[in-house]
C-alpha cells in the first residue's frame, strides 16, 4: 500500500500570503485617504506641495544620473558602484 503525501497547505501558501497583502493594503489605502485629504485641507501655507515637487525633482536627477552612467560605458567590474566617488578626489 502506498503512502499518499497532501501538500495542500504548500499549494495554497503563496495564494493566501498575496490575498493578505491585498487586503492590508487596501486597508491602509482606506485609513490614508482619509488622512490626505485633512493634511490636504489643513494645508495653508502650501508646504505638502513643495515638498511632492522637491521629492519628484530629486527623483528626476537619480533617473538622470543612472542614464548618465550608462551612456559612459562603465564595465562595473567589482567595484563599480563607487564611480560616483572619483569627483571627490
Amino acid at each position: 500500500m502506498y503512502a499518499l503525501n497532501f501538500r495542500g497547505p504548500q499549494l495554497f501558501a503563496g495564494d493566501l500570503l498575496a490575498l493578505l497583502n491585498g487586503l492590508i493594503r487596501a486597508a491602509s489605502y482606506l485609513v490614508t485617504v482619509r488622512l490626505e485629504r485633512i493634511a490636504n485641507a489643513c494645508d495653508v501655507a502650501g508646504l505638502l506641495n513643495a515638498r511632492r515637487a522637491r521629492r519628484t525633482a530629486g527623483e528626476q536627477l537619480f533617473r538622470a544620473a543612472r542614464r548618465e552612467g550608462h551612456r559612459r560605458g562603465r564595465g562595473g567590474g567589482l567595484f563599480g558602484c563607487f564611480h560616483y566617488l572619483a569627483e571627490l578626489t
